[in-house]
């Protein structure tokens, strides 16, 4: 096979990434592997971690080879250094289930992004146990879908839902665009990895109703958002981002949350593009982030 760098008009932009027990001679291994087939590496970045001792990579790759014979290339390495591997192409729009219940800010934020380019994903559907952003979701022409949960039937049923749209459109990520209710822990288990939540942090915390006047009453000097994966650990899984923004005692609670909400949507949107990007592996109860 032919092993220069390929051209632009016959080659596909690969995205590769592997998680493996950190030993000596991998990214040599890698190396020819990728030249076997045909490949140029246009990104590479790696961590080794001392607390797990696993070795992280996510390169990018041009190469002429279809992906049966791009893998072909890869078996031996992998099975050599037991390697847990995904091999994508770079850009492909990742299938998201969003699932929310009033709030606008942060289905409107990824809608706006995915329709202008800027975020890899495809929304086959927005799925709410209320009915107020109906018409968000019909604006940017994505079906939606109310189920109203008032018992613990109707969360089964719900939830029942939810596993039956990922199974029938293969749905790669699941997003917790301020939803507002708890997943049990079977559909945390069934999504565990695959399931992304935001959520608002102050300092100090704030819990229960109206947060924001809470914090607003305590002079809160900090605001900022948190972007985790989902586990039946409420508000606990590995954290992919966070952001924060200084406020004062100039702001009223409409002003904080606002600035709250703005907060949200941004570290929301970053962790999902970066989860769709391949960017983000798991170490235990932390993340790796390739940026």
């Amino acid at each position: 096979m032919n092993s220069l760098p390929p051209t632009a008009l016959d080659s596909t932009h690969w995205v590769l990434t592997i998680v493996c027990n950190d030993r000596p001679g991998i990214v040599h291994a890698l190396s020819g592997a990728i030249v076997t087939a045909g490949g140029n590496i246009t990104e590479s970045q790696q961590f080794s971690s001392v607390d797990t001792d696993n070795f992280f990579m996510r390169l990018q790759v041009e190469s002429t080879a279809t992906r049966a014979e791009f893998e072909a290339a890869l078996l031996p390495v992998v099975a050599h250094y037991d390697m847990r591997w995904h091999l994508d192409v770079v850009g492909r729009p990742l299938r998201t289930l969003v699932l929310v219940s009033k709030a606008a800010h942060c289905l409107n934020d990824m809608l706006f992004r995915e329709r202008a380019g800027q975020l890899p994903v495809h929304v086959p559907l927005v799925l709410s146990n209320h009915d107020e952003l109906a018409g968000l979701a019909e604006f940017y022409g994505v079906p939606f879908e109310r189920m109203p949960i008032g018992n613990a039937a109707d969360k089964a049923a719900f939830e029942a839902r939810i596993v039956d749209e990922v199974e029938k459109h293969d749905i790669e990520l699941v997003v917790l665009a301020r939803y507002m209710q708890i997943l049990s822990p079977e559909l945390c288990e069934f999504l565990a990895g695959r399931a992304i939540n935001i959520h608002h942090s102050f300092l100090p915390g704030f819990k229960g109703a109206n947060p924001y006047r809470q914090a607003h009453a305590r002079g809160v000097k900090i605001i900022g958002a948190t972007a985790h994966f989902v586990t039946s650990d409420l508000d606990e899984g590995p954290i992919i981002e966070q952001n924060i923004v200084r406020v004062d005692h100039t702001h009223s609670p409409a002003e904080l949350m606002a600035i709250g909400q703005d907060e949200e949507s941004r570290t929301l949107t970053q962790a999902v593009k970066w989860f769709a990007e391949n960017r983000v592996l798991l170490d235990g109860h932390r993340t790796i982030i390739f940026k």
